[in-house]
């Protein structure tokens, strides 16, 4: 009979997600990027602040260089599309003043 205080080992995960990871092997690199995929999703970063933002742009950077083939490429082709539009809008402001002013 177990005292009150005692657990009982199943062999299983233990740790904060063990009922998310039975099944799964501890030391699999795939369960240990579930296991942070699940920590990411209930500790979520407050979009209010510089560094939740940076922390947001930190998870998609990671995530964007663990894919492959076609999402890889869609990844890129959006930072690209991204960083075009940023470029245009700092071009186009840029050239709105020196009209203003000069023009």
């Amino acid at each position: 009979m177990r005292s009150p205080g005692e657990h009982e080992d199943t062999g299983g995960p233990t740790g904060r997600f063990a009922d998310d990871l039975v099944g799964l092997d501890p030391n699999d690199p795939q369960a240990q990027a579930f296991a942070e995929h699940l920590d990411r999703i209930e500790n979520p970063n407050s979009q209010a602040t510089v560094e939740g933002m940076l922390k947001g742009v930190e998870n998609f950077a990671q995530s964007a260089n663990r894919t492959q083939g076609h999402r890889r490429l869609v990844t890129v082709l959006v930072v690209g599309l991204m960083l075009f539009g940023v470029a245009y809008t700092v071009v186009s402001a840029v050239g709105f003043m020196l009209d203003t002013f000069f023009g």
